[in-house]
């Protein structure tokens, strides 16, 4: 008899097809929920740059650049204008204290001197003679109390005689009268003199002491004078190197023209000109390094002046242990000067990347290197090495620190 043979409902063909249906579900499901969406670009690796994040010293800074001068210099300006009559020294020349560099002529100004020579002497010639006159009135007086007093030597002892004889009425009324009167007259005449000759003497001390101080302000005038003469020789104000313009005999010469200057030799400064912007971070003391014939020197700032000018302002700084040997005045130095303590901070080498992210954001290699993502972070104090970085990256990471100008809005870099 035959038999009813139910068929399978789940055959392999149907589970095999239901197998794949639902693992073509879980794949959609999957992509749909979990799968990286973010935008990629490729890019080849050897044409980027990728930089290490470390930890290490920050040290802020600024680069410059300085002009080598002279430690000093004493610039030579006409005092005297007038016409060259000897040229001594030639520029360059190695000079002393003193030595002559050039000589002017100045016949106006020589006559001029004679003249008030001649006219401060006449006055010093009249006060001496009115300190002569004072003290020959004084001696006068002097003289003439003398003489009052030999008389009244002579008429005191003969009026108490006369006294004595006339009250013993051996001597006439007449003669003792005359002789009384005598008496009495050069008493009176010695007090009035005397009088006089006080009040005259307290006068004559301030006469003399200002006929003394008027003397002595003449004749350092007339001292003075006799130095303006001096001021048509041009010499060196300090030991050191001179340097001039071209000077020619005969060449005419104005009052306060600039003849040269003279350089202390082998000391220098650098005179540097810094942005106003660092003003206020500015000031005596800050250190800087340059390199120079391969080898490092240290400097530190020593003045900074307080004019701005076209937006920039002028410090002087100084060599702090050794001077470069072979310098010479007008050599440009490259600078690095610190702007304050060095710290240690996590940093990022500086690149082309800051000016296409403004340093919010950074492309970030993950795992094996194939891979970078776009991650925020936050920069801090820049120098010309280095970023510091307060947030966002740790030691280690490794970041594509070239230009971002290629990858678009990208979000994952695809290296290869």
């Amino acid at each position: 008899m035959d038999r009813q043979i139910k068929k399978k409902r789940w055959t392999l063909k149907r589970i095999a097809t239901y197998g794949g249906i639902g693992l073509v579900v879980v794949f959609v499901g999957y992509q749909a929920l979990f799968a990286d969406r973010r935008s990629r670009l490729k890019v080849e690796k050897d044409k980027i740059t990728i930089s290490e994040v470390k930890r290490g010293v920050f040290q802020e800074f600024i680069p410059q650049t300085g002009t080598v001068e002279p430690s000093r210099t004493v610039y030579l300006d006409a005092v005297e204008g007038g016409i060259i009559k000897r040229v001594v020294a030639e520029s360059g020349a190695m000079l002393k204290k003193g030595d002559v560099i050039l000589e002017l002529s100045n016949l106006n100004r020589e006559l001029s001197v004679l003249q008030q020579e001649a006219s401060f002497n006449e006055s010093i010639n009249r006060a001496r003679e009115t300190r002569l006159n004072i003290m020959r009135n004084d001696l006068e007086q002097r003289q003439l109390l003398a003489a009052i007093d030999n008389q009244l030597a002579i008429l005191e002892p003969q009026y108490y005689r006369q006294k004595q004889l006339y009250e013993k009425k051996l001597i006439s009324k007449q003669e003792f009268e005359r002789t009384e009167a005598d008496y009495k007259f050069n008493l009176e005449r010695k007090r009035i003199t005397y009088e006089v000759y006080k009040a005259d003497s307290i006068d004559r001390i301030r006469q003399l002491r200002e006929t003394a101080a008027s003397e002595k302000r003449m004749m350092m005038s007339l001292d003075g004078v006799s130095k303006i003469l001096d001021n048509l020789v041009i010499r060196a104000p300090i030991d050191g190197q001179l340097t001039r313009p071209q000077l020619d005999v005969g060449q005419s010469i104005n009052t306060g023209q600039r003849l040269g200057q003279v350089d202390v030799v082998g000391s220098y400064k650098v005179r540097v000109e810094i942005d106003e912007l660092y003003l206020p971070r500015i000031s005596e003391g800050l250190r800087a390094t340059t390199t120079y014939a391969g080898k490092e020197y240290e400097l530190v700032i020593v003045y900074v002046y307080p004019n701005v000018t076209n937006g920039r302002f002028p410090v002087d700084m100084n060599f702090v242990t050794e001077t470069p040997s072979g310098i010479r005045r007008g050599l440009s130095l490259r600078l690095r000067i610190e702007l304050g303590q060095s710290s240690e901070e996590v940093l990022l080498p500086v690149g082309g990347f800051y000016k296409d992210t403004g340093g919010n954001w950074v492309y970030v290699l993950e795992g094996d290197g194939n891979r970078a993502v776009k991650r925020s972070v936050k920069l801090g104090r820049k120098n010309t090495e280095h970023f510091e970085i307060l947030e966002g990256l740790k030691p280690g990471d490794r970041v594509i620190t070239s230009s971002y100008e290629n990858f678009g809005n990208n979000e994952v870099l695809l290296l290869n």
